[in-house]
């Protein structure tokens, strides 16, 4: 699987996690994928600035996005 090249700009230039690079590249509001996933806005703010995910919740959150598990494991 490759990563796009804004994801990766994101997380380095940026210093984003990969779960929030791949958010922005996908155009996604936090409040979007927090609905996507059932949780709170803030909640889900909390969890995307975590770069420690556990897999349960990082295989809920690359579902909301669409994507695979293992791209948040950058």
């Amino acid at each position: 699987m490759t990563i796009p090249h804004e994801v990766v700009g994101y997380m380095i230039v940026g210093g984003m996690t990969p779960v929030g690079a791949w958010r922005r590249h996908l155009g996604l509001s936090l409040a979007e994928v927090a609905a996507r996933i059932d949780i709170s806005q803030h909640d889900y703010a909390q969890q995307e600035q975590d770069r420690n995910l556990l897999r349960p919740a990082r295989d809920k959150i690359a579902a909301a996005l669409g994507i695979a598990p293992e791209l948040l494991d950058v």
